[in-house]
């Protein structure tokens, strides 16, 4: 099959009423689907071999962590190519432990990759969000000493989009805690900020692939120079003995691709989004009696628009939603039958009622006006069906 061909198959925004689930997953980039397809197919070498097909798969690697060092202003040698997102947290977080163990610190709101991750290594300190979803300062230069091993504050969050001040962060983390690395989630940042400037100040950076129009599959860590990090992957030895474990060579380089279209393309993407996040806020805000904005939304990436709706549980929305073809997101999560307030919304403030009522609208590079005009005119209607039964 050519990249043609693979194009002309792979799901676009296009083809669905109105993908608003972005921060989920975005599509592929076509630039990361013609990157990717010869090495499914006729370019299938294991970069880990000698020969003349092993040499070209890893040529193909190397570059791939050229592009990627670049577009996070890191060095090529500071790269570890990981199988997730979650990995490189783990990773990162795990694995600086490991070497220096303590207390690790983190953001009440972070993914539960970088959550569970540090709860499991037992001692770990929370520190507050105010009411915006921004860390608390003080709070957290509070919990830092000089036995911390980790400090974990994300880039922006997964859930409502705030951008957290890691430059801030920085500072108090080197005073305070000044043998502790810091450590930041950017998966959910790469598609709208400059990482590269934004988490100059962290130790290490995490990101996924997925999250920015590369593979599922396939995420990356940086691990600035002088800082050390134990595998938690034992085998082969391979990404400097730092993640074992054969290259996933066609994920690698569609995951470069990808990163090098979104820099590329980004201050233009970020412009046009946004202008389409505030439309359709607006709109809600305007047209659904009840609905509050979660947030400060200049405080936000340009593609999360989170709002909740008075007296409604969003599951129950949701249904309503995929029905009309407006694919979105809860801001709570069903466990063992149980609608249960997400902890982001709960470290935010918000009550019960709020958290279950919660939408999260996740715009991406293929949104458009029609996407918008479809959910303007199928959410205030469902709102509405689900408060009169």
């Amino acid at each position: 099959m050519t990249p043609s061909q693979i194009r002309d198959r792979t799901p676009t925004l296009e083809s669905v009423p109105a993908y608003l689930d972005n921060a989920a997953s975005i599509p592929m980039r076509p630039e990361a689907v013609e990157a990717m397809l010869p090495f499914l197919t006729e370019r299938y070498g294991n970069p880990s071999g000698a020969h003349a097909v092993s040499r070209e798969a890893r040529k193909a690697v190397d570059e791939a962590r050229d592009t990627v060092a670049h577009c996070l202003g890191a060095r090529p040698a500071e790269i570890v190519f990981t199988g997730s997102g979650t990995e490189a947290d783990n990773l990162a977080i795990i694995g600086a432990h490991a070497v220096r163990p303590g207390p690790t610190v983190c953001s009440a709101i972070e993914h539960h990759a970088v959550l569970h991750a540090c709860d499991a290594l037992g001692d770990n300190r929370l520190a507050p969000v105010g009411a915006d979803g921004v860390v608390d300062l003080d709070r957290l230069a509070d919990l830092l000493d000089p036995s911390v091993s980790v400090v974990s504050v994300m880039l922006a969050n997964n859930e409502v989009g705030t951008i957290e001040p890691l430059a801030d962060v920085a500072p108090l983390v080197r005073e305070r805690a000044p043998e502790a690395v810091l450590h930041t989630d950017a998966v959910q940042a790469f598609s709208w900020l400059d990482v590269a400037d934004a988490a100059a100040s962290a130790d290490l950076v995490a990101v996924s692939a997925h999250k920015f129009g590369g593979p599922k599959g396939v995420g990356a860590l940086v691990v600035r120079q002088g800082v050390t990090v134990r595998p938690i992957i034992h085998g082969g030895g391979q990404e400097r003995d730092r993640r074992s474990g054969t290259h996933n060579v066609a994920g690698i380089v569609a995951m470069a691709a990808a990163m090098r279209a979104t820099v590329e393309q980004r201050e233009a993407t970020v412009a046009r989004v946004r202008e389409l996040r505030d439309r359709l806020a607006e709109g809600l805000l305007a047209t659904v009696p009840g609905c509050t904005e979660t947030g400060d939304r200049a405080s936000k990436i340009a593609g999360n628009c989170h709002v909740s709706f008075e007296g409604v549980e969003s599951e129950s929305l949701l249904v309503l939603l995929d029905a009309a073809g407006v694919y979105a997101s809860a801001g709570s999560a069903c466990a063992s039958g149980a609608v249960d307030p997400s902890h982001v919304l709960a470290a935010m403030g918000l009550s019960r009622a709020q958290a279950i009522g919660s939408l999260r609208l996740s715009l991406g590079p293929g949104t458009t006006d029609a996407d918008v005009d479809l959910a303007l005119a199928v959410i205030p209607p469902a709102v509405e069906r689900l408060r009169a039964s």
